[in-house]
């Protein structure tokens, strides 16, 4: 005689089967714009208040008179070079030397870059403080004249620092004209 053995499931309810649910959520769009709406607004703000710091280009007439002093200030030793910056632009150097064989202490030196082009016509110009090199190593740093003061026999090698150069220019060296002497 066979007997029947039964197992019987200690929990009588049955294990319930996990399905996806059918309903789409509908996903919050909100947030994620008013977050991208003020990162919209700080960005314009931040670029606004940089802008607003930077002097407007100052551009001298070419007919402009150098100044008288500059006869004392012979520009000499002209170097140009380029390099790329990160953002995949180019960015022109004009590095040279100047002397003060004048009798006054200079504070402060303007000059005006003149870039030509293939017909000698000004393709560009810029009016720009001159800035002194500081140091060489471990990179070229800048100072302005008034914080080194070329004294009477002083000699200085400077920087001038294009970030654009008109795309007409002939790539010969740029005219650099003396238009303001700050000394004392």
């Amino acid at each position: 005689m066979a007997r029947e053995i039964r197992v019987t499931d200690p929990d009588p309810q049955p294990n319930p089967q996990l399905a996806p649910s059918v309903e789409k959520q509908e996903r919050n769009w909100l947030p994620m714009a008013i977050a991208s709406a003020v990162v919209v607004v700080i960005a314009v703000v931040v670029i606004a208040v940089l802008e607003h710091g930077k002097p407007a280009a100052k551009v001298t007439p070419i007919s402009a008179a150098p100044d008288p002093y500059a006869v004392s200030l012979p520009i000499t030793r002209l170097v140009m070079s380029e390099s790329s910056n990160l953002a995949g632009g180019k960015v022109t150097y004009v590095d040279g030397h100047i002397a003060n064989q004048g009798s006054r202490t200079v504070t402060g030196i303007t000059v005006q870059v003149l870039f030509r082009d293939v017909a000698h016509e000004v393709a560009q110009n810029e009016t720009q403080p001159l800035k002194l090199i500081r140091i060489r190593e471990p990179y070229v740093d800048l100072e302005p004249v008034s914080a080194a003061p070329l004294k009477p026999g002083d000699e200085h090698d400077f920087r001038f620092i294009f970030d654009a150069v008109s795309p007409d220019w002939n790539g010969a060296y740029p005219e650099l004209r003396v238009v303001h002497v700050d000394s004392k």
